[in-house]
């Protein structure tokens, strides 16, 4: 299995726990990412949104991609898995700006194209927003366009969302990045299949998610691709007893009212076609962190791991709160690395 984390870009993960002692701040950015590759961990996911999902939209939250580029240059071994939103970059301007952090991070760049849900969001910014399978097609010319950028000395592209004339993108990345994608709609999986690398997944149980990989992997088959790698979202508890680890899921649980922030959640359930209903005890969690049940005991929380690593997971995307002191305890008790 490989580790990855999510970058507090929003100030923690918490949507019912104001302050959870981590800032949406470079310093803080900057410290944990070279603390975790010291603990072991193999990859950053840094998401991207311009406005504050999790804390409520007057909070900070820091830029995806400018974060990535400056985390680049102070960081050696991780991964940095950045989001980006097609509808939100054009593709022959992003192929040339990604392609430069790829060299600055000496290789290490990947992408997590998201097809994005926030209508408001969009609006705000005077940006364009699609209907959902139109997302889909867009992302699909977007990527067209980004690796014939970063393929090719000049490239042509005539589609019904972009155009290219001779483009050029030089210096091209060191090797062509990885490309995740995650979504659960028929559009997203046919588009993932056919122009993705890997398959990433919000957090469900392991019977949940195994039919899902056989689904992907038949898929890409299908279409001749090579083998594809599948991530999973999920929020890690550890404590040295169980009843430790169920305290603090409560505590991180119990929402007495809805917070400012629950629009945005019920805008994006909205905006989905989920394949598994939503509780509004998750709300507490993004990205369904809590199903996977990665909360007890080292001993318990790595049982589960190794089912979800017989199914056919790869890699874990984890979100933990305080951060810091949560990902050193993990990788001392669960990863055995630091």
């Amino acid at each position: 299995m490989r580790y990855g984390f999510w970058m507090p870009v929003f100030g923690g993960w918490l949507r019912n726990v104001p302050d959870e002692g981590m800032e949406a701040s470079w310093n803080y950015a900057k410290r944990l990412t070279q603390d975790a590759e010291r603990w072991g961990y193999d990859l950053t996911l840094i998401a991207e949104l311009n406005l504050n999902d999790i804390k409520d939209i007057d909070q900070p939250a820091l830029d995806a991609w400018s974060t990535a580029a400056a985390l680049a240059a102070v960081t050696e071994r991780l991964e940095l898995m950045v989001a980006v939103r097609p509808n939100f970059h054009h593709p022959a301007l992003f192929a040339k700006a990604a392609a430069n952090i790829d060299r600055i991070a000496n290789g290490r760049l990947s992408l997590n194209v998201v097809s994005s849900w926030w209508a408001d969001e969009a609006r705000q910014y005077g940006l364009q927003f699609d209907q959902h399978d139109d997302r889909y097609a867009r992302t699909a010319e977007w990527l067209d366009v980004v690796h014939g950028l970063w393929s090719q000395d000049r490239f042509d592209y005539d589609g019904h969302f972009y155009r290219t004339e001779g483009a050029i993108c030089a210096p091209k990345p060191i090797a062509k990045p990885i490309v995740y994608a995650g979504g659960e709609s028929e559009a997203a999986k046919t588009m993932i299949a056919a122009q993705c690398d890997a398959y990433v997944m919000h957090g469900d149980p392991v019977e949940a998610i195994a039919p899902k990989i056989a689904d992907m992997r038949a898929r890409r088959e299908g279409v001749g691709g090579t083998p594809m790698t599948f991530g999973m979202a999920a929020y890690a508890i550890i404590r040295d007893s169980e009843a430790e680890a169920k305290r603090e899921l409560e505590r991180i649980t119990t929402v007495t009212e809805l917070p400012a922030g629950y629009a945005n959640f019920d805008q994006w359930l909205s905006g989905t076609q989920l394949e598994r209903e939503m509780k509004l005890q998750e709300y507490s969690v993004s990205n369904r962190g809590l199903r996977p049940n990665l909360v007890g005991t080292p001993e318990q929380v790595k049982e589960r791991i190794a089912e979800y690593e017989d199914a056919g997971l790869d890699l874990l995307l984890l979100q933990m709160s305080p951060q810091a002191e949560e990902m050193e305890r993990f990788a001392v008790q669960v990863m055995g690395t630091a």
